[in-house]
């Protein structure tokens, strides 16, 4: 395993699609330990591959207490969402940065494990929000594109000095 850099906002990979993915060899087992270890070194909950600079549809995730019960989802898709409920939300690769946003309550993710094995998710509370902040990571959205256009404007100005 290996620690992997986090891309930072702006970085243009964070904007990119994914595509899936279509081989489950060596190859992926290694990003999918990597992303374990670069998320639980971040102190983070959830890791999509872009922000490792991959372009695959692949994410890992931890919301439990311990951090001890990492997820694994290749191909996620969301089928079905339900309910609406605010979610107070940051990002590895927006660091320092935090804010409200509205998410489904509930969803259903269809998905593949490391094997190519097929399974789905029934989810609620923060799992349901990190898939659904995860999966938006691969299809290049971001938390901050959740914003109202004012808290973006905003958002851009503070961000922009820092860069």
């Amino acid at each position: 395993m290996a620690k992997r850099e986090i891309r930072i906002y702006p970085d243009d990979v964070l904007r990119q699609e994914t595509i899936h993915v279509t081989e489950f060899a060596k190859g992926l087992h290694t990003l999918l330990d990597d992303m374990k270890e670069t998320m639980y070194s971040a102190h983070g909950i959830g890791l999509a591959a872009p922000q490792i600079g991959e372009l695959l549809r692949v994410t890992v995730i931890d919301v439990s207490e311990d951090g001890d019960d990492p997820l694994e989802f290749i191909n996620p898709i969301i089928t079905t969402k339900d309910g609406t409920v605010p979610s107070e939300e940051g990002c590895l690769s927006i660091p320092d940065f935090r804010e409200t946003i509205t998410r489904a309550e509930c969803v259903t993710v269809d998905a593949q494990n490391r094997h190519g094995e097929s399974f789905q998710v029934e989810a609620d509370g923060l799992l349901a929000i990190c898939l659904q902040h995860e999966i938006d990571h691969l299809d290049g959205v971001l938390f901050i594109d959740h914003l109202s256009r004012l808290k973006r404007e905003i958002f851009k100005k503070k961000w922009g000095k820092r860069l």
